[in-house]
């Protein structure tokens, strides 16, 4: 037996390494159509009628936070599984409001630093690379929270890593701070006729996609494919203060603490998949919140302000006064699952706390619309009840047509009659394409309503929501899951008792473009941001209103403002979205409003609806001879979604014909660890050992059978 143990040990190493070696060169697994199930995204492969599906993107997440910025690098692996060239294409949302400033594409060992430029010559120079078999990346703004990435010429068997990098504000509410990492995107409807881009659903309703609209990639049906596109995150808190709270509320997080002020967050199984946003909450103790902070930031001979200054309290005893609302509520197919039942529990939340002298009204909508009363009604017990069963009888299904009930909730009858708080609370994901449409009609037609946004899932269109409520000088609560219904509602319900402050302005003893302008009403606990650019005279910011009946200011001594980092970039893409908005309610030009937006943009080095990145490699990497195939990256369902609800029970993504389904791009899933840092970029090989392997898988072998033969010459002599 022990004569034998070396023999035996090495035929089984040989066999182990040979086996590890035809792993290793074995091709990716090839399926046929009928394997799929539902929606498969596949790749063609040489075998006719097989092909290769297509796996996702892994995506990393670091993330620093310091005082009210939020600086994120976003990291995207892309590798080829194919012997044949292919262009990845992926779709994803970003932040409302996020500042993107900062492509980079690395091949290998190889680094290339994007440029911004104008979005047609972006384009044209990525589409020559790609012609001219270079590598190249272009990311363009599909919307101002959705994205798009292209990457050029992947060869076989190949990994690309893309980072990007962006900044944004930190949301505050009193001593409460909340920081949102989009990771899915839901499909976007838009009604029949119009020409922006549209969502899955539009296929019983004829709709269409417009020839510019953003890509809509397919989305994976959960009954039939487990969860794609891993996302890992490092997350750097550091407010200033030491944090009372950190939690996430729909997310497991681990949270070290390097020191009182510090918290660093990651997810705790590593990786999720990217099927709900990220949400990190942090509080503060009331000491650690001043009644105004200042940053400023110094570029060039620029500065720039970001201040926050908070509402002044309300009386301890406030009349109050009688309110008109009127409730929206979204059950279109998007809504199914979690959504519906969410949103249905906040107005029944809201329905109850009326008081005996509000009037209210309700309104329903998918792709039709149902009015409960003719007109608002006082809220006595009987009808609550009416409403409260209308509300619970509702079943999510159909498109989502914001626009009629909208227009329906914003006309206003009682408009003479001052006594009343007129307000609008408006209950949605949001998922639509015509997002402008919306804007305008606010713009035009809400008059004394107050418009509230109450977006419901795990995936709602956060600049739908944020811009509505801003135009409607309201506010916007996300409701992720049922355990924030009666908080978040409560919240919501206990600010819109009456503004805190109204008809703010801000001066400056210098010169200063400040947005934004006109400033809101401030509700209670939510403080007024402000972005600035000084001349180097301004040192006192002053904000002054109405509150309590009684003139009231405040001011802020800018030569004791903190430094800050990324506050420019900021204060641009605020300005950006302020001529975007300018321009949707013809306060200016279109061409006006292009104009304003390239000049920021390419002052500020930042991605637009006018402007690109695009990084393009000089060398020429796939051979004139080798075709190149285009291949879109699936995405999840977002979280409590019911597929059949959006595309349909037969609702099949595309179909795997050799013409459409022949499409597939591998990403490298490989976590974030402490042999792979986040802070560095590591690329998978693009080779194997699996040469070396089999080699040394035979030569074992044939030592094992050499051993062998050798043992039974000794056993016959």
């Amino acid at each position: 037996m022990i004569r034998a143990f070396p023999t035996r040990l090495a035929l089984s190493l040989g066999w182990l390494v040979a086996f590890a070696a035809a792993a290793l060169a074995q091709p990716p697994r090839l399926v046929s159509p009928g394997e799929m199930g539902s929606g498969a995204l596949l790749f063609e492969s040489q075998t006719p009628g097989q092909y290769v599906e297509a796996p996702a993107v892994a995506s990393d997440f670091t993330v620093t936070v310091t005082g009210p910025i939020a600086r994120t690098r976003l990291t995207q692996r892309f590798e080829n599984p194919t012997a044949g060239w292919v262009e990845g294409v992926y779709v994803f949302p970003l932040p409302d409001g996020a500042a993107v400033d900062t492509l980079t594409m690395v091949v290998g060992q190889r680094v290339i630093v994007g440029t911004v430029k104008e979005k047609k010559e972006a384009q044209e120079v990525y589409d020559q690379a790609k012609a001219a078999g270079q590598k190249a990346a272009l990311m363009e703004q599909s919307r101002p929270n959705l994205f798009t990435n292209q990457v050029a010429n992947i060869g076989p068997h190949e990994a690309i890593v893309i980072q990007m990098e962006y900044q944004e504000a930190v949301q505050r509410s009193g001593d409460a701070f909340q920081l949102r990492v989009p990771l899915v995107m839901g499909p976007r409807y838009t009604p029949p006729g119009h020409d922006t881009a549209s969502g899955a659903d539009l296929a019983s309703t004829g709709g269409g996609m417009a020839s510019d609209a953003p890509p809509e990639p397919p989305v994976l049906d959960p009954a039939h494919h487990g969860p794609v596109n891993p996302v890992s995150l490092t997350l750097t808190l550091q407010p200033g203060f030491a944090p009372a709270t950190v939690d996430s509320p729909y997310h497991a997080i681990s949270a070290e603490s390097p020191d009182a002020n510090t918290r660093v967050i990651h997810f705790r199984d590593g990786t999720v998949p990217a099927n709900r946003d990220f949400v990190l909450n942090w509080t503060a103790s009331p000491a650690a919140i001043a009644s105004a902070t200042g940053f400023i930031e110094q570029v060039g001979t620029e500065r720039y302000l970001l201040a926050q200054v908070n509402p002044p309290e309300p009386k301890a005893v406030t009349p109050r006064r009688p309110r008109e609302v009127v409730f929206v509520i979204d059950n279109s197919g998007s809504m199914g699952g979690t959504s519906m039942t969410q949103a249905k529990a906040s107005l029944i939340y809201a329905l109850d706390r009326l008081k005996p002298e509000d009037r209210f009204n309700v309104i329903r909508f998918d792709d039709s619309m149902d009015i409960l009363f003719g007109d608002a009604v006082q809220a006595t017990p009987d009808k609550v009840q009416e409403a409260k069963t209308f509300v619970g009888n509702l079943e999510a299904g159909g498109g989502t047509e914001m626009i009629p009930p909208l227009k329906a909730a914003l006309v206003d009858r009682n408009a003479g009659d001052p006594s009343f708080l007129r307000q609008v609370i408006f209950l949605t994901d949001g998922d639509i394409g015509n997002e402008e449409e919306f804007f305008r009609l606010i713009g035009g037609r809400a008059g004394r309503s107050r418009i509230f946004m109450v977006g419901i899932g795990s995936a709602p269109n956060s600049h739908l929501m944020t811009r509505a409520a801003e135009l409607g000088r309201g506010s916007f609560t996300h409701i992720g899951s049922g355990a924030e219904v009666e908080d978040g509602m409560r919240g919501l319900l206990a600010r819109i008792e009456a503004p805190v402050a109204t008809g703010l302005a801000a001066s400056l003893n210098g010169t200063a473009e400040l947005t934004p302008n006109p400033l809101p009403d401030l509700f209670k606990g939510e403080p007024l941001t402000l972005l600035a650019k000084l001349d180097a005279k301004a040192d006192h910011l002053t904000v002054s209103g109405v509150s309590n009946d009684q003139p009231w200011s405040l001011a802020l001594d800018l030569r004791q403002a903190r430094q800050g980092q990324g506050i420019g970039k900021l204060w641009a893409r605020r300005g950006i979205a302020d001529a975007e908005v300018a321009g949707e309610l013809g306060q200016i030009s279109s061409d006006e409003a292009d104009r304003r937006i390239l000049a920021l943009a390419l002052a500020h080095h930042l991605v637009s609806r006018v402007t690109s990145l695009v990084a393009v490699e000089a060398a020429r990497t796939r051979p004139a001879d080798a075709p190149l195939s285009r291949a879109e990256v699936p995405l999840n369902l977002p979280y409590g979604w019911e597929f059949d609800q959006v595309f349909g029970p037969q609702g099949e993504m595309r179909p795997t014909s050799s013409d459409d389904a022949a499409r597939a791009i591998k990403i490298s899933t490989r976590p974030v660890t402490a042999d792979h840092p986040a802070d560095t970029v590591d690329l998978p090989q693009t080779a194997t050992l699996a040469d070396l392997f089999l080699m040394l898988g035979l030569g074992l072998s044939l030592l094992g059978f050499g051993l062998m033969a050798a043992a039974r010459r000794r056993q016959a002599a």
